[in-house]
């Protein structure tokens, strides 16, 4: 959130400062998928063994994948924050394999990580970590999706008070028909907040549902599942009564930007496919990679990955700086990966929201460029498309994380009052002016006109709306996505940025940038105006429109050229290594 109010820094860490080790931990993932899921996934997607996605999940515990977020003390290798994000980059070509891995090593194990205790730790996390145990979680329920904390599953203390009888149901169950263990979410008593279990299956009196047909991520086990009275001991309560919302919001803060991480995945191994067919593939006795429209695609695609790329790697080095800030501070490591996390809710909502549709509508352009075969299930584009369509709804819907984004600002004004609303809005004021002066037309200066205009715009909202902002959904979503775009083309200027020394080629990331920020200004203008034209009178409609048209004008490029000299280079790389490098280092 402190982007909006501070300059863009100078010296920023980049993907292309990732360490050597890391980018070898990446690759032999991919090295695995590519050997053990890509050969047999029609079988995966079939979904006729049960047992296929167990065996393949603990078969990956050799590599030690399954312990990806398991402390060292329990037999995990506990990666930094900078390799989980490789290791979900990584993962995505892995299709509904990514999603079952993903489920055990994030939602599944990290409730336990963070505030399990050590009996609990001991106990569960080595065989987590080995595949002995697999883990699912279970929060959502017919009633009660987004709205998590409305759950209607119960916990009662039973009569020698030893257990718990927990009896409810829950839907969307990732690994549940195969799952040993699960987090299940659930009211003790009459209670006002959830609370967390660890549940075994062998607790019994848990009734397994049938495998759900889905448009997408088909070898993945979804499943209701029901407890009737499961016999659950007290020690088994995890974390604190009342504590599980807060455990929840915890864990999917972090996948959320995983999210993002495994967009950036999905899309290399789209490009890498794309481009390699149509250099392949003729039409008028040339190959499609020659005409102007395939051209188009595969540049947009091209930008789309180096701007969410660039935007998720810069929050996870935030992250990872903040974690070694809180380590030196409070020397708790588990409470200061949960801080370090927790203060970029907003960052890991956007890398989210951003990371998926960029990928869904990039997957849906690579179905265009292969046509009638990429329609057909014979090459296996529409897998991709159709198991790409879930991440804009699961760890919270995009529209759901739209509402957080902005959300988590409006507390900062409102409750915290950790941000000073005419401060902030007269130091707008005066940046405007000073640009006026400076009369310099760069992306940095453009950069800073949007935050000081939305700063503008939203705290006049704010003063308008007041608490009942927040019934203004349409409203508080444009306003999520003027952040959105500040926040990408930001993170994408800071990368070019620093990157002047490191790369041979620095022309075309150069082009990216210019392609970015062409694409981010006219989004911003665009929800900038469906405010405007919404929320305000015609007074002040007059006078933001013509402010927005004064300081924000699209520098001019010739995109259509900036398009093609990114994919003729691109065309330079369809080979293996594409897939697996990061692009144009």
């Amino acid at each position: 959130m402190s982007f909006l109010f501070n300059s863009p820094s100078k010296k920023s860490l980049t993907p292309e400062d990732i360490s050597e080790d890391s980018l070898l931990l990446r690759d032999s993932i991919i090295s695995f998928i590519e050997r053990e899921i890509h050969p047999i996934i029609d079988k995966i997607d079939l979904h006729e063994d049960n047992q296929l996605m167990s065996k393949l999940l603990k078969k990956s515990s050799e590599m030690s994948m399954m312990g990806v977020n398991i402390p060292e003390k329990f037999g995990g290798i506990d990666l930094n924050f900078i390799d989980t994000l490789l290791f979900g980059e990584a993962t995505a070509c892995g299709y509904s394999f990514a999603t079952a891995i993903g489920a055990h090593t994030s939602i599944g194990t990290l409730p336990i990580v963070y505030y399990g205790n050590e009996n609990q730790k001991n106990k569960y996390l080595p065989k987590l970590n080995s595949g002995e145990l697999i883990a699912s979680y279970c929060l959502s329920e017919p009633e009660s999706g987004s709205d998590a904390n409305s759950a209607k599953t119960k916990a009662l203390l039973s009569d020698d008070k030893k257990f718990y009888l927990i009896s409810g149901q829950k839907m969307w169950i990732t690994n549940g028909s195969f799952a040993d263990l699960f987090i299940v979410f659930a009211k003790i008593n009459d209670d006002k907040l959830l609370s967390a279990f660890i549940i075994e299956k062998k607790f019994g009196n848990i009734t397994i549902g049938k495998e759900e047909k889905k448009m997408g991520i088909k070898g993945s086990s979804t499943v209701q599942i029901y407890f009737n009275n499961t016999k659950v001991p007290i020690s088994n309560l995890l974390g604190k009564r009342e504590e599980g919302f807060k455990i929840a919001l915890n864990v999917l803060n972090s996948g959320r930007i995983k999210i993002g991480a495994s967009a950036v995945g999905g899309l290399k191994y789209a490009i890498q496919r794309c481009i390699k067919y149509s250099k392949q593939r003729k039409q008028f006795n040339q190959f499609i990679s020659d005409f102007g429209a395939i051209k188009h695609k595969i540049a947009e695609m091209v930008i789309n990955t180096f701007a969410i790329e660039s935007l998720v790697f810069r929050i996870g080095f935030n992250i990872e700086s903040n974690y070694l800030k809180y380590l030196k501070q409070i020397k708790d490591p588990i409470k200061s990966k949960i801080n370090s996390i927790r203060d970029y809710t907003i960052e890991s909502s956007i890398a989210k929201v951003y990371g998926s549709e960029l990928l869904c509508e990039s997957l849906d352009e690579s179905i265009q460029i292969f046509g009638g075969m990429g329609y057909a299930q014979g090459t296996g584009v529409e897998r991709g498309y159709r198991d790409a369509r879930i991440t804009k709804i699961y760890e919270g819907t995009n529209e759901i994380n739209r509402l957080l984004i902005f959300g988590e600002l409006s507390k900062k004004f409102f409750k915290t009052k950790e941000i000073n609303i005419k401060k902030e809005v007269l130091k707008s004021f005066i940046k405007l002016f000073i640009n006026i002066i400076k009369n310099k037309k760069n992306i940095n200066i453009q950069i800073s006109n949007m935050k000081n205009l939305f700063i503008i715009l939203s705290t006049s909202l704010i003063r308008k709306y007041e608490m009942k902002l927040i019934e203004e959904q349409e409203i508080i979503m444009n306003l999520s996505d003027l952040m959105i775009q500040i926040y990408a083309i930001e993170s994408s200027y800071m990368r070019v940025l620093n990157l002047k020394d490191k790369v041979k080629n620095y022309e075309l990331h150069e082009n990216l940038l210019k392609s970015i920020n062409y694409k981010s200004v006219r989004k911003f203008k665009d929800h900038f105006l469906d405010i405007i034209n919404t929320s305000n009178s015609k007074i002040s409609k007059i006078i933001f429109k013509l402010t927005l048209n004064f300081f924000i004008k699209n520098l001019s490029y010739d995109i259509i050229s900036l398009r093609r000299s990114i994919t003729n280079e691109s065309l330079k790389m369809e080979s293996y290594p594409f897939l697996k490098n990061y692009i144009f280092k």
